[in-house]
């Protein structure tokens, strides 16, 4: 089966299993490289859902094939709906995709070995841990295309240091796992990622399920106190910019494969 029949098929985009005590998350829609579209959202906190209440998990991993994690909004998607109504729902699900990973009772481990870029940046920050393979690159590429980063940054902004935050969020530049470990994007950058997660599983298990949840609210608690006051403000900033003349071109620049009028 190639990509485009994939896409048209009732195959998951995000698979959902119990292994070794962990609910593993695989994003699995290749045609769009795990775009965050309306149904892969859907799928991803139905997932998250499923994992808070199932109790064979002690915690969740969420991982993906192919060759990238996540590409950040459906831009096909975005261009092809009415903007506005658009815009309105996909803030509301980004932000729910993101507090649900902040607030699901058990630990989120994020394994990475592949491209990760704009909204999955901010998946990935939500994360508890996050450990990267040599394989990944990461770049918040929103400034491209007319927009900036204004839900995600609910995540990012505070886990990455402040000069790494103005740096790629204006210059869009991609920058390696161990540059993402540096600036405090990522938990470990891995030379064999699946091995790092399951070392971590491991030492995961040695902890009970309500020391672990504690542990986690103890350490998102200041995390989503500004979250929960930020994220009004952010998604109507967010959904404002969509349908803008700005960001039609950058879409349509990147669709053409061409430089938007404001490059040189």
């Amino acid at each position: 089966m190639n990509d485009a029949d994939k896409s048209g098929t009732d195959t998951p985009f995000v698979h959902y299993e119990v292994s070794d005590g962990f609910a593993v998350l695989t994003l699995d829609s290749p045609h769009n490289r795990n775009a965050l579209s309306s149904r892969l959202v859907r799928e991803l906190l139905a997932g998250l859902e499923r994992a808070a209440g199932d109790e064979r998990a002690r915690g969740v991993v969420l991982t993906h094939t192919g060759n990238t994690f996540c590409a950040g909004a459906d831009l096909k998607e975005a261009l092809d709906a009415d903007p506005a109504a658009a815009a309105d729902i996909r803030t509301r699900w980004m932000i729910q995709v993101l507090r649900d990973i902040i607030t699901v009772p058990k630990p989120v481990v994020a394994q990475v070995d592949g491209n990760v870029r704009a909204g999955g940046m901010g998946i990935l920050a939500a994360c508890d841990i996050a450990v990267a393979g040599p394989a990944s690159s990461f770049a918040l590429t929103e400034a491209r295309i007319g927009l900036a980063p204004f839900m995600i940054s609910l995540t990012l902004l505070p886990r990455m240091s402040s000069r790494a935050a103005a740096r790629y969020y204006q210059t869009g530049e991609t920058f390696d796992a161990a540059e993402a470990e540096r600036i405090g994007l990522i938990t470990v950058a891995a030379d064999d990622a699946d091995a790092e997660v399951r070392r971590l599983r491991g030492e995961l298990r040695k902890g009970s399920p309500q020391g672990l949840a504690e542990g986690k609210r103890l350490v998102n608690a200041a995390l989503l106190a500004e979250f929960d006051r930020g994220a009004q403000e952010l998604a109507e900033r967010s959904a404002g910019f969509f349908g803008t003349p700005e960001v039609i071109e950058g879409m349509t620049a990147f669709f053409e494969r061409r430089p938007p009028s404001w490059a040189e």
